[in-house]
Formats: structure tokens, C-alpha cells, sequence
């Protein structure tokens, strides 16, 4: 999937920013496969369970779009709000789930303790999310890069051209927030 610039998707995001339905829904069949490949990238991470890849890209366009106008500016910055709004739909649904399995009551668990996978899945993206709040207030392009990389399955090179910054600042700026986050999750 590249990040490179569709000049009519980015007029059509324009249109639609202005109150154009139709552009709006123009702009939906044009980045659909891609979205589609972005849920399909983030459910393997976790989430089977819980949704379909079209059920998950269908609830993430209507957190974008909803009643309200389209933002995005273009491609990229669409597709990077399109893998908060997947992180988030799942993040709530695995607290709600947490939240009905155990009474309505959280229950601290380490990642350690006797559990099925999907739960244990479920804690470590819980955890995570707690971890990328704390981490946006310190440093938030890193946040923004697990987001990326983590959620929202982009490699390095689409992480660079998201981010507007080099490979080589993704790779630095990635092995100092991965050894963060795993110092972070040991304790």
C-alpha cells in the first residue's frame, strides 16, 4: 500500500470537507480496498473474535465520517486517521468485554497469569493503550509511530511517509520507544 498522493482523491476530500455528499462517499469507494487491507493488518494483531475486516472498516468510516463533514486533508493523513479510529473501536470493544467478563469490575492481571490467548491478547492491547497514552505526553510522534506500526500495520518506509520524516528517524526514534515500552510492560 503507498502513501503516494491521488490528486483527484485529494480534490474529492476537499468537496467532501465542503459539505459534498456524494464526494464524500466517493472518497469511501476510493480508499476502500485499502482500508480493508489496514483492518485485515489489524485484526491479526488481535480482535478475530470480535469483528470482520468489513465490519471493522465500515464502523471506523463511520467514526470518520459520520454526521459530521470529512476532515482528512489527503490519503495519507485519511488513512492515519483511519488506523486511530480502528484502535479505538477495538480498544472500547475489549473494555467492554473486560468490563462484562469480570462482573463490571476491572481485574488487574499481569500478562503472566494463567489465560486463554484471546484474553491474554486482550490484556497486552489494553495494556498497550494505557502505555500509548503515557507515552503521547512524552514523546508523541513515538505514540504516534506504535500507533502506526502496531495498530495500524504500516511498515517503516509508509511509517516515514506518514509521519512527513526519514527511515532512519523511524528506525532511531523506533528502537528507543520499543525498549521503552518493553521496560514499560516488565514492571
Amino acid at each position: 500500500m503507498s502513501a503516494q498522493e491521488n490528486p483527484a482523491l485529494t480534490l474529492l476530500l476537499a468537496q467532501a470537507r465542503g459539505g459534498d455528499a456524494a464526494a464524500g462517499e466517493a472518497v469511501l469507494a476510493a480508499v476502500y480496498g485499502p482500508l480493508k487491507q489496514l483492518a485485515r493488518a489489524r485484526l491479526r494483531g488481535g480482535g478475530r473474535e470480535a469483528f470482520q475486516t468489513t465490519e471493522l472498516v465500515h464502523d471506523a468510516w463511520l467514526k470518520l465520517a459520520g454526521n459530521q463533514v470529512l476532515a482528512p486533508n489527503d490519503r495519507r493523513h485519511l488513512m492515519g486517521l483511519a488506523a486511530t479510529a480502528m484502535r479505538q473501536i477495538l480498544i472500547d470493544h475489549m473494555r467492554q468485554r473486560q468490563t462484562e467478563k469480570h462482573g463490571g469490575q476491572w481485574q488487574r492481571m499481569t500478562l503472566t497469569d494463567c489465560l486463554a490467548s484471546d484474553d491474554a491478547a486482550e490484556i497486552e492491547v489494553l495494556r498497550l493503550d494505557e502505555l500509548l497514552r503515557s507515552l503521547r505526553l512524552l514523546d508523541p510522534r513515538a505514540a504516534r509511530m506504535v500507533e502506526l506500526r502496531y495498530f495500524g500495520g504500516y511498515d517503516e518506509n509508509e511509517i516515514a511517509d506518514l509521519l512527513e520524516v526519514s527511515v532512519r528517524t523511524v528506525r532511531r526514534d523506533w528502537r528507543r520507544t520499543r525498549a521503552w515500552l518493553k521496560t514499560e510492560l516488565e514492571q
